[in-house]
């Protein structure tokens, strides 16, 4: 049996920050570069080897939304195998995190938008699969 190829030799492991505040708004970001291009997602990225999984999330948010967060609790763990000639296999860390305060400055060369959208409007988003798996875990009746 022949092994598919993959881009890396490794798993590539990465996290993401939902980040909750306390009107029960959650940040999107509107993708700008692959993956993901074009849909809304919650700011994140890889973990760089030595990296702490808390410093690595506080890093990805700073560097993509400028925002200071306080990392709470793992929600869950998916794992992600890209077909095709973008072969690679993800293990996405999704940490519930809570904003230190809620000035957000995106940077454009990742992000295209940053905003805060109430739980009751996540439905009219076009994201990928697992970032609505993940926020139907915390506002189940939004994101069915």
């Amino acid at each position: 049996m022949t092994r598919p190829k993959f881009k890396r030799d490794h798993i590539v492991t990465s996290v993401v920050a939902v980040i909750v505040n306390d009107r029960e708004e959650v940040l999107l970001t509107l993708r700008s570069v692959p993956p993901f291009l074009g849909e809304w997602v919650m700011p994140g990225g890889k973990v760089d080897l030595g990296e702490p999984i808390a410093r690595a999330i506080k890093r990805e948010v700073m560097e993509e939304v400028g925002l200071e967060v306080e990392v709470e609790d793992l929600i869950d763990v998916f794992e992600h195998v890209t077909p095709g000639e973008d072969n690679y296999h993800f293990i996405i860390l999704y940490y519930l995190c809570r904003p230190l305060h809620a000035d957000v400055v995106h940077n454009p060369h990742e992000v295209e938008e940053a905003r805060w959208v109430h739980r009751s409007e996540l439905l009219g988003y076009m994201m990928p699969e697992g970032t609505r798996f993940i926020l139907g875990k915390i506002f189940p009746e939004s994101c069915p």
